[in-house]
């Protein structure tokens, strides 16, 4: 049979809609993507029958496999792009990852508003229109000291909102040692110059003196910005200026001063046998007018940008029309609302808001975790993958032990911070480490690792119990089918 005929028996469009298993997919899916569909399952087996060199090993047109072909790709167009993934890599913060991870109590909050009206500008006491950030104010100010509080979608557009209302055209004094790049190559330069502000560095890279700041001092600064270098540290030879001579030297010129704390952390984590990390409130006691910080970092929430500090810059901050651009939406609002109460109990907040609790978990706790996730892989391994068939020892396909490793905080944080922790060290015997890699990714869901060694790291740090069978199971099936 020459490839004309084999075209001749290639369906119609119409052909494959009139088909009853087609139908049955029009009633689940969209028309558009179905008839999408059946054009290129059809265009790719006619391409096939053009491109081959022997049309005499063409198998037949079957129309039933066309309609499975169909069906696979209708499927994997209406699947959701953003999936949920287990995180077996021990970065607790991993901002490709989606940073923070939320309790299941602040994603019912999340949920129950979301579906529902919500008073999110009303004032249910007056009837009349309120504020968005009202609901969220009063918990700042509680928690931090300060006088007011705002909230904007993320913490560069929190710096940038700022010094667009006080700076543009004049000048802020920074060192050069904290002209920080944050993640996606942002840099506090470029959002200095976009805000309008003039940046005006002082001091060197390793050492910036209080005489830098009171030389650079004119009648056209605008601010005396620190920016918490959170992401690195400069060690060795260095000085830098505290926060309190900041603050000194701002009141003695009448120039505030303004702390970006990038990743701020309402509870001093020193105490959990962490490094020690400005608070927000050690920032508005030392005198700062305003201070801007994460909420999906060491705060544990939401993405957003909270500002904080005097009432009075917050209130002009409230009246710039940037601020509506980037305000944030209900969503947001009620998870981060959520997160905040539980800090009115700083113990229970470290148990409750999972980054907290993941942060300060201890090693005897991971050991255990770590045993029983190499339990269950061990189990999973001796066990066929039919689900008709009783249990039966079957061939080892990986090699499986605990090891002593570092989990790490991630998101810009705690940058020298090294979390002790115990991970399960997988090795396939019959494919490389490499490919049992990708295969996870690929899995549904996805799950990611760490390679180290030509072995593949599950840290239980970042792990819920609930995932460890699911993680188990997942290797088992993808090392007895390579």
């Amino acid at each position: 049979m020459d490839k004309r005929a084999y075209l001749t028996q290639i369906p119609s469009v119409d052909a494959m809609l009139a088909e009853p298993l087609v139908k049955e997919l029009l009633e689940q899916f969209p028309r558009e993507i179905v008839v999408e569909g059946i054009r290129k399952v059809l265009n790719t087996r006619r391409s096939q029958i053009l491109e081959s060199s022997d049309p005499a090993q063409l198998p037949q047109i079957d129309k039933s496999q066309l309609i499975a072909e169909l069906e696979v790709l209708v499927k994997s167009q209406m699947k959701p792009h953003l999936k949920y993934l287990i995180n077996a890599t021990g970065v607790i913060l991993h901002t490709n990852l989606g940073r923070a991870p939320l309790s299941e109590r602040v994603c019912q909050r999340i949920t129950e508003i979301a579906r529902q009206y919500s008073n999110l500008e009303l004032d249910l006491s007056t009837g009349e229109r309120g504020e968005r950030y009202a609901h969220v104010e009063g918990l700042l100010r509680r928690l931090t000291g300060a006088e007011s509080g705002l909230v904007v979608n993320n913490n560069a557009a929190a710096v940038l909102l700022v010094l667009n209302t006080f700076a543009q055209g004049k000048e802020v004094i920074v060192s050069r040692g904290q002209l920080i790049e944050i993640g996606g190559s942002f840099r506090i330069p470029d959002i200095m110059a976009k805000s309008g502000a003039i940046l005006k560095e002082v001091g060197t890279t390793n050492k910036t003196h209080l005489r830098d700041y009171r030389e650079a001092i004119t009648p056209n600064t605008a601010f005396l910005l620190k920016v918490h270098t959170s992401n690195y540290r400069i060690l060795g030879f260095t000085s830098e200026v505290s926060l309190e001579e900041l603050v000194q030297l701002g009141q003695e010129y009448h120039v505030p001063v303004m702390e970006d704390l990038g990743s701020g952390s309402l509870i001093d984590l020193s105490r959990y046998g962490l490094e020690k990390e400005p608070t927000v409130q050690d920032c508005i006691r030392a005198g700062v007018d305003i201070v801007t910080f994460s909420g999906d970092k060491l705060l544990g929430g939401p993405q957003a940008g909270l500002i904080v500090g005097k009432a009075a810059y917050i209130e002009k901050l409230k009246k710039n029309p940037w601020t509506r651009a980037i305000r944030v939406d209900k969503m947001t609002l009620a998870g981060l609302e959520a997160v905040l109460l539980e800090y009115l109990n700083p113990e229970k907040a470290i148990q409750e808001i999972p980054t907290l609790r993941m942060l300060t978990m201890k090693l005897p706790e991971l050991e255990s975790r770590a045993k029983d996730l190499l339990g269950l892989l061990l189990e999973a391994q001796h066990r066929t993958t039919k689900t008709d068939a009783p249990a039966q020892p079957c061939g080892e396909s990986f090699s499986a032990r605990i090891l002593d490793d570092f989990s790490q905080v991630g998101g810009g944080a705690l940058p020298l911070q090294k979390l002790p922790t115990k991970v399960v060290a997988v090795k396939p015997l019959r494919f490389s480490v490499q490919r049992l890699e990708e295969r996870l990714r690929a899995y549904d869901p996805p799950i990611l690792a760490r390679i180290q060694n030509d072995e593949l790291l599950l840290d239980p740090r970042t792990l819920e119990i609930s995932q460890f069978s699911v993680l188990a199971e997942a290797i088992a099936v993808i090392c007895k089918s390579l």
